[in-house]
């Protein structure tokens, strides 16, 4: 059900989170047990919408998946694995984009696959062209039908020698998800090398997968005949430990955010402590505070893995509007994700976006139209708005300019933010946002 968040800001936010099971990881790891032929249980699974969409087309497929009222953890049994319409599969995936990961577990355990015309967070292209490549490269038989698209491979899957043009994370996972059980051997040039894709290779060869990650981006795996189920404690979700270390320094609060890991956080926690705040690591999770002061401004590339990652900046950018200064953020990974600006605009904030590449390197959206740099000018005072949230991390972005401003904000289209933050309204609550919630 549609509902508005009305919020009065100009309150810090201070007290706990907890953060859980990566949703960039869980979803894929949750399509990984179609692939066994014992069931499978993951752990450290959050409650969040993409977890959900995933459980039904799993149980639409013939996937019996069963959660454990106290832990959370999903038990799933791909035994009875079977087709399912393309009308089923268009009502529950509705506009996720995970059913293209389906394809190569589907084909090995029943035949066949079908993919809907895919949804998504409208933040670039992501066209599903690399995934339909290297299925067909794998010897699979694409078929456009009016609902979507219909893959087979009459003379079942074989290893291939791949490259990509860039280190796709979805792509990587077709690649991983489709190879381990194709006949031969699979090199992948160019590959994803995120946390969350090496924690899927984990689950992978916990399943009886031989797979060597090797230097330079290139990933090779011998493909077997079987695998079996896993037992699987997923990764904590970097991207919301990031968001909730944010909004702790847009609100000028102090936020302690259990599950948070500093390992996969380096190259955030570097650019966090440049801006001007602090943090406190123990063996539990993260305290991000700001100290008080004024905060600094930055130059700040988005790159894959080990790179800045471009889900940390949507959140990052609200905190440069309070900067002493001018900051510049080259964004090289979506083309289209400053969208999220034009509410902070409205806000009070002082933010052009440019078509240059504003950074060291050109990056491959230069000279080709997208405004995908920008320039922050602060400090800004923001003041309320009325906001329509874009997609899930510039929805975050605005709760937090919401809450930091001065005023009332009402915010529409959050469902999206649910997508990827588990029970966001109660953290929020926990941390002393003061707010309303109403049904639309």
């Amino acid at each position: 059900m549609a509902s508005v968040l009305t919020i009065r800001g100009g309150k810090a936010l201070r007290g706990t989170v907890s953060v859980r099971g990566a949703k960039n990881l869980v979803p894929k790891a949750m399509v990984a047990a179609l692939l066994g032929d014992t069931p499978s249980t993951l752990r450290n699974v959050p409650e969040i919408k993409d977890v959900d969409v995933v459980t039904s087309l799993l149980r639409i497929h013939g996937v019996d998946v069963t959660k454990d009222p106290e832990t959370g953890d999903l038990y799933m049994d791909p035994t009875k694995a079977k087709s399912a319409t393309s009308a089923e599969i268009n009502t529950h995936a509705g506009d996720s984009r995970i059913p293209i990961l389906f394809c190569g577990p589907l084909i090995h355990a029943i035949g066949e696959a079908f993919i809907p015309d895919l949804g998504g967070c409208k933040i670039g292209d992501r066209p599903i062209d690399y995934h339909l490549q290297v299925l067909r490269q794998f010897g699979a038989v694409v078929d456009k039908t009016p609902d979507g698209i219909l893959i087979t491979a009459p003379n079942g899957l074989k290893g291939a020698k791949l490259e990509l043009p860039y280190p796709s994370v979805g792509a990587t996972e077709q690649v991983l998800l489709t190879a381990t059980r194709a006949e031969g051997i699979t090199e992948l040039k160019g590959a994803a090398v995120e946390p969350e894709i090496l924690d899927l290779i984990a689950v992978l060869q916990k399943m009886g997968a031989i797979i060597t990650v090797q230097t330079d981006r290139v990933i090779r795996i011998e493909g077997v005949p079987a695998l079996r189920g896993y037992n699987h404690r997923a990764l904590p979700d970097r991207n919301e430990s990031a968001s909730w270390a944010s909004a702790a320094l847009v609100t000028r609060g102090d936020i302690y955010v259990e599950g948070a890991d500093q390992q996969d956080l380096t190259a955030f926690l570097n650019t966090f402590r440049k801006v001007g705040g602090e943090f406190e690591v123990d063996d539990d999770g993260i305290r991000f505070y700001h100290p008080g002061g004024e905060l600094n401004p930055l130059v700040l590339e988005t790159d894959v893995h080990p790179g800045f990652m471009t889900d940390w900046q949507q959140p990052l950018v609200v905190a440069l509007t309070q900067a002493d200064g001018v900051s510049i953020v080259h964004e090289t990974v979506y083309e289209n994700r400053f969208g999220f600006t034009e509410a902070l605009r409205r806000m009070g904030a002082t933010i052009q976006v440019h078509r240059e590449c504003l950074g060291s390197i050109p990056c491959r959206f230069g000279q080709r139209n997208f405004l995908h740099s920008a320039v922050i000018s602060g400090p800004s005072k923001l003041s309320g708005a009325d906001i329509d949230v874009p997609d899930l991390r510039g929805g975050f972005s605005h709760l937090i300019a919401a809450l930091a401003a001065e005023g009332t904000s009402r915010v529409t289209g959050i469902e999206i933010i649910n997508r990827g933050y588990e029970r966001f309204e109660e953290k929020l609550r926990g941390l002393g946002a003061d707010f309303d919630v109403e049904a639309l």
